[in-house]
């Protein structure tokens, strides 16, 4: 190897983002934080849109900041799922994108059945039914607004819509891609038939390219304005939980993860789509993933319940840190009540501590009395469901599995960590919080040909964070518990 790398990763989540700078000497990559910022959504009259002009300066302001203080070398981005900008033939975004929690799909799945049936869906794209995916965001603005695509040319997806502002090259990055429903999941190319079924223009959609892709310098005109050097853009695995997988510190070729942030993506990583009678049952998806790989899972809803509480309980005047939080938690006596965070009544922002004491009464269990109580029931209903997901990817892939490797800023709560242990009866490995940083910055150096596949990748990531270990201690009344959770809560 020769000169130590400097690399950027731009991490954009659902409720903040930052510009982290990584240096990598050989032998181990070193993390440091040039910028941070909230990513706060923005509602104009009925539509809930993502401010994309305000994150695009926060990321030139990180990446000025960074150029500052040294020479770097590449640059890559990576978001949440599902949404998109479109862009006219004069590259100007024609609207700012709309944010997935946006009402406008509410039915849509029901309106696509009318036209391709879900089974086809699946059967095509192995993903997972949410109204929130692509092909739903779409259909609606095609029956809303179908004069809306005349003047759109190219239809970005936000990791790629951020590429193309910084480098002037549009294409469909592959992980981001399959997180649509218009990906077949076999021939890894947008489905022409489910676009000619729903009436959709297939035309607006880029190349679909690999993670680790080339893209360019950076923009003449940007360097310019920031009076920067040209970094190299690198079409990173767009999606997020990808990045972060391919950052999991395995040692087993096969094993089970879960990127608990917002949202809890658990599953396995797979060689080829698994879109058998099963996985479809299960709602379970396969997700392009780095190196060739599939990321076989589950979209749970995570820590999104317990920001909210956090939120409404600061509006209330208790103003509580998350380590606050979870140390109230951690000493109050659990295995009382029960939720399913995937219920819809707990979609919506606002007053989810009065949600989850409704859904106890109406559920017949003790009725959360305490914020301890609140997020105790909040945690432990984490770690029930993703138990339920253990049981459903052991039942598709015939497979046991000795360890979960938890990764995010989940790992932060020892509590929940215990938990996860203590309820699936498995070790947890936990760490690092910043997986989706080394997963991007990992993938930037496989591009610059630094380090040589997902192994090595992993292996990487082991030498330069500290990983905690959390052994099954409780086990008493567990599996009772998860019965009743199955039967009364799940009503399965």
């Amino acid at each position: 190897m020769g000169k130590e790398k400097r690399m950027l990763a731009a991490d954009f989540g659902a409720s903040g983002g930052r510009v982290m700078a990584g240096s990598y000497d050989g032998g181990k990559i070193t993390l440091s934080q040039i910028h941070r910022f909230s990513n706060d959504p923005v509602w104009l009259f009925d539509t809930m849109h993502w401010d994309f002009l305000r994150l695009l300066f926060e990321l030139k302001s990180g990446i000025k900041k960074a150029d500052q203080s040294g020479k770097v070398d590449s640059i890559g981005v990576d978001t949440w799922g599902v949404d998109f900008g479109i862009v006219d033939k004069n590259g100007r975004l024609m609207e700012n994108p709309v944010h997935y929690r946006d009402g406008r799909t509410l039915g849509m799945a029901g309106q696509v059945e009318k036209r391709i049936p879900q089974s086809e869906l699946y059967r095509i794209t192995g993903n997972q039914i949410m109204e929130i995916n692509t092909v739903f965001q779409l259909y609606a603005l095609l029956q809303s607004r179908p004069d809306f695509f005349r003047g759109g040319e190219k239809l970005l997806l936000m990791p790629d819509l951020f590429n193309y502002y910084l480098s002037g090259a549009a294409c469909s990055e592959y992980t981001i891609a399959s997180t649509t429903q218009m990906l077949d999941a076999c021939r890894k190319e947008w489905s022409a038939e489910i676009l000619d079924k729903l009436g959709l223009p297939g035309g607006i959609l880029q190349p679909v390219v690999a993670p680790g892709t080339k893209l360019g310098p950076l923009d003449g005109r940007l360097c310019r304005e920031l009076d920067i050097s040209p970094a190299q853009v690198i079409a990173v695995a767009g999606h997020d939980t990808q990045c972060a997988l391919a950052a999991v510190p395995a040692r087993q070729e096969d094993f089970i993860f879960v990127s608990c942030g917002t949202w809890s993506l658990f599953g396995t990583e797979l060689g080829e789509p698994d879109m058998g009678g099963q996985a479809a049952v299960f709602n379970l998806t396969n997700e392009g993933a780095f190196g060739g790989k599939i990321s076989f899972l589950k979209n749970i809803t995570g820590l999104w319940v317990l920001q909210e509480s956090r939120r409404w309980w600061i509006k209330e005047g208790k103003e509580y840190g998350f380590g606050a939080l979870e140390e109230m938690a951690a000493g109050e006596g659990g295995k009382k009540s029960f939720i399913d965070l995937d219920d819809p009544v707990f979609t919506p922002a606002g007053d989810i501590p009065g949600r989850i004491r409704d859904y106890c009464q109406k559920t017949g269990q003790r009725v959360p009395g305490t914020i301890a109580e609140t997020v105790r029931c909040i945690d432990e209903s984490l770690a029930l469901k993703y138990r339920k997901t253990l049981e459903e990817i052991r039942q598709c892939t015939g497979k046991e599995y000795a360890a979960i490797y938890m990764v995010g800023g989940g790992t932060q709560s020892g509590l929940l960590c215990q938990l996860v242990a203590d309820v699936c009866g498995l070790p947890v490995y936990a760490g690092p919080v910043e997986a989706t940083v080394y997963g991007n910055l990992l993938i930037q150096l496989s591009a610059m040909g630094e380090v040589d596949g997902l192994g090595q990748m992993r292996q990487l990531v082991a030498a330069s964070e500290e990983i905690t270990a959390y052994e099954p201690l409780d086990r008493c009344g567990w599996d009772e518990i998860y019965q009743y959770y199955k039967k009364e809560i799940l009503k399965q």
